[in-house]
């Protein structure tokens, strides 16, 4: 054979490895780089939960506020007749001294006009009282829905802020004006800030207005419609601030809300690994940015790849070898089966290493959230082993059979606890009306109280009639007794006999369920007051006192009565609704 066509034939062998090593390798690298962006896609998406979490949390604890204030038969009376200048003087004096127990930014109390005609920044030069915001959605909602809401810079002040309202209403029902309380995220955000994360928050037109980082605020995720921009004209939600579009294009999607995104941002041209969580309760939009991980899946997996596909051209040349060099035979496949040892050793080193990494990832996650459950348990559960240990040591076989049954409550009760607790921290729709047992709301607030309950050594008696259907949202009503439950142990706290009594029965056609403490009562003076939004007997630090006054308005919006009184020895909260008739 012609040496130059020996050369030629080896020359396009060797470009058939080399070609076929690099699209396989370029191949596994590819899939090895995306499913590892999916992975981080999923934890980014977690993240984004609990980001959105502690946002839902900040606003759900000013939410009652302003449909509590609004009940104030102090504000209903000023609203009902023209307010003079006394009148206007202690109404600041109240909102003020009211924002600042509730820490929340600013509270004002707007006429049937749209005119503040009190707020609680009074004495700043850019107090709200004199100026009118009949304009602003959220009272226009007021008017007509009796609630509002809506995030816009302030128009007085220039600061940003989420305005929530509630119609503040006379007799007949009769539109009074609106009660509002102002949030400002400025603790959220640098909160959100000690991560490497960008955290952005839109509207439902698609503008920025809440982020962690500076310039990423008022951009236009969308082009905005001549409609859009003349209602944010009349609104002037964005007062005086410059929209400006923010670049994007999506260069690969792993799902409806995730995606690979090059943005045109602050810092110039970035690539983005683009977390979406619609906000569905406040009509906005929560983004997580992150810059992609650099990993070694994508090399490994390359490496992987190429070991592979070298192990099938060796495998092609042996087959050769042994075709055309017989006596070579057995010293060829003894090389080349050691060279695919070699190489799927490396392969499963390499694979070992990553499901080690994810095992310590899942650890890491679970770890934290469950530690705190089950630290106390476990402890009591080393104890007992320790003991059983004992018992087999000395051959006391039936005893050590015993000592397993605690152990076995123990570990049922762990996991219907955790269980109960993933289900009570859920969030609850409002207005959610399903048949459910009273009975069962009982066990499952005394099952998370149960461990305070046997602390503090208090008797507890139960006369549940069983099965007592009502209608209502079995954890709103779980929340109310929880509230009740919680005021008779802190009312008996230091007392020497501590006796709990909750009891559930029939009147009529309504179901009544009440708790009974030991706690010596509550002062004569202070009874009419226990459900007025802010009055509390506890010290100072220790409540808002606002717990018995949300306590009455779900019960109140589930049809229901929420009382109390004082009976020898202690007091008495009771609530009533109406009994559900069985299918």
């Amino acid at each position: 054979m012609p040496l130059s066509f020996r050369a030629l034939r080896l020359g396009l062998f060797v470009f058939f490895i080399l070609a076929g090593m690099l699209f396989t390798a370029g191949w596994a690298m590819h899939h090895a780089k995306r499913q590892a962006m999916i992975e981080d896609a999923g934890r980014a998406s977690q993240q984004l939960g609990l980001y959105a979490n502690s946002l839902h949390t900040l606003i759900d604890r000013y939410r009652a506020l302003p449909a509590v204030l609004a009940l104030d038969p102090e504000l209903i009376k000023a609203l009902s007749s023209p307010v003079d200048k006394p009148v206007q003087d202690a109404l600041n004096h109240k909102l003020e001294r009211i924002n600042s127990t509730a820490n929340s930014s600013t509270l004002e109390l707007l006429d049937s006009t749209g005119l503040a005609v009190a707020a609680s920044n009074w004495r700043l030069p850019s107090t709200y009282v004199g100026s009118n915001y009949a304009f602003r959605p959220y009272f226009k909602q007021t008017q007509s829905q009796g609630t509002g809401r809506f995030y816009a810079v302030g128009v007085t002040s220039g600061v940003p802020g989420y305005f929530l309202s509630s119609a503040v209403q006379g007799e007949n029902q009769r539109f009074l004006g609106a009660m509002v309380v102002k949030l400002e995220f400025p603790e959220l955000e640098r909160e959100w800030r000690q991560g490497s994360d960008i955290l952005l928050v839109s509207d439902a037109r698609g503008i920025i207005f809440i982020a962690n980082q500076d310039g990423w605020r008022y951009r236009e995720l969308k082009p905005l419609s001549r409609e859009d921009r003349a209602e944010l004209a009349v609104t002037r939600q964005y007062d005086k601030q410059p929209l400006v579009p923010l670049q994007h294009q999506v260069l690969n999607r792993f799902g409806d809300n995730s995606h690979l995104t090059r943005v045109q941002g602050p810092e110039g041209s970035t690539e983005y690994l683009w977390e979406s969580l619609p906000l569905e309760a406040e009509g906005w939009t929560l983004h997580l940015l992150r810059k992609p991980q650099v990993s070694n899946a994508g090399r490994n997996a390359a490496l992987a790849a190429a070991a592979v596909w070298l192990s099938l051209v060796f495998a092609l040349l042996f087959i050769s070898q042994r075709l055309r060099l017989a006596r070579l035979r057995q010293r060829s496949r003894e090389e080349l089966k050691q060279l695919v040892e070699e190489r799927t050793r490396d392969l499963r080193t390499a694979q070992e290493g990553l499901v080690q990494s994810a095992k310590l990832a899942a650890l890491g996650q679970m770890s934290a959230a469950l530690a705190h459950e089950i630290n106390q348990p476990l402890t009591t559960q080393r104890m007992q082993l320790a003991t059983l240990r004992l018992l087999l040591d000395n051959q006391r076989y039936d005893e050590a059979r015993q000592a397993l049954e605690p152990l076995e409550q123990m570990l049922t009760r762990m996991a219907a606890l955790t269980g109960h607790l993933k289900t009570f921290a859920r969030n609850s729709p409002s207005g959610l009306r399903e048949r459910l047992d009273l009975a069962t709301v009982v066990d499952q607030a005394l099952q998370l109280l149960e461990t305070r309950i046997r602390a503090e050594q208090v008797e507890v008696a139960l006369y549940l009639a069983r099965p007592a259907w009502v209608r209502g949202d079995a954890i709103r009503l779980e929340q109310v007794l929880i509230n009740l439950l919680r005021n008779a142990l802190d009312a008996m706290a230091g007392k020497s006999y501590k006796r709990l009594e909750v009891r559930i029965e029939l009147a009529a056609d309504q179901w009544r369920l009440s708790v009974f403490d030991s706690g010596g009562g509550i002062p004569g003076e202070h009874l009419g007051n226990v459900f007025d939004p802010f009055f509390t007997t506890k010290p100072v630090g220790e409540g808002l006192g606002l717990g018995l006054a949300i306590s009455y308005g779900i019960i109140h919006e589930a049809g229901g009565r929420l009382t109390v009184e004082n009976q020898p020895g202690g007091a008495c909260f009771a609530f009533t609704l109406p009994r559900d008739p069985e299918p």
